[in-house]
């Protein structure tokens, strides 16, 4: 074999060599990213979950927001990229306990009653004002003694909540929010910010709230961190003041 034959078989192995790390190098990462996915949405490879969807306030009680319809649009991706699959049920029609199944649960306690529910037993401090008649305080969120209101079309704020009953047992996501567009921002959010979100929190329940700016132009897509309200949205109102 001359030197110039040699000097292409070398050439050829190292070529070969290197794909086959870089391969195996990029297969474990992917791997590795797919897992943390799964541990913190409670989702492993062929599991069931729940999307838990509200009731449209002007419709029937069939009838779903298409906002809210956008927002499991969001969460599907992030379902389908687990290996997980999805079960749709009414806020009325989910008849399990908590921690059974991982869930995704949209929409404020107004409109849905898995929501509510959940904010008694899980987020005492929370309160969502339920009046219908148009004033400062419809739609006001108040958490630990501070109060949020809603400012139609430019001021928007949502709760989004990872719960959990303890170790061993698939997490509750909550995307509860003032609007619809609100709720669609939330899950816009957590599709986005799921990786900092795990590396904050781990397998930890936590409860961020959430500001949606301009609402009128830009929709769901201007979303700001307001703050973390773990610690007031899980102590009773009462002891809270």
């Amino acid at each position: 074999m001359n030197d110039d034959v040699r000097n292409i078989v070398l050439g050829v192995i190292a070529t070969a060599f290197s794909g086959g790390f870089g391969w195996s190098t990029r297969t474990y990462l992917w791997r590795r990213a797919l897992r943390r996915k799964q541990a913190f949405f409670g989702l492993p490879t062929g599991s069931d979950c729940l999307f838990v969807v509200n009731r449209h306030m002007s419709g029937s009680d069939s009838s779903v927001h298409r906002k809210d319809a956008f927002a499991l649009l969001e969460i599907a991706g992030l379902i389908k990229d687990c290996g997980a699959n999805l079960q749709i049920v009414t806020h009325d029609g989910a008849r399990q306990g908590f921690g059974e199944r991982a869930e995704f649960c949209v929409g404020g306690p107004v409109s849905n009653a898995r929501t509510a529910a959940h904010l008694t037993s899980m987020l005492p401090g929370v309160r969502f004002d339920d009046s219908r008649e148009r004033s400062p305080e419809r739609g006001a969120l108040s958490i630990g003694g501070e109060t949020y209101r809603w400012q139609e079309g430019m001021v928007e704020h949502v709760l989004l909540a990872r719960l959990t009953a303890g170790a061993g047992t698939r997490p509750v996501f909550l995307m509860a929010g003032q609007t619809a567009n609100s709720n669609h921002a939330a899950a816009r959010y957590l599709a986005r910010h799921h990786k900092s979100l795990a590396r904050t929190y781990g397998q930890d329940s936590f409860c961020i709230l959430l500001k949606v700016i301009n609402s009128n132009a830009y929709g769901p897509d201007v979303t700001e961190l307001i703050a973390d309200v773990t610690r007031p949205a899980r102590t009773p109102a009462a002891a809270a003041a």
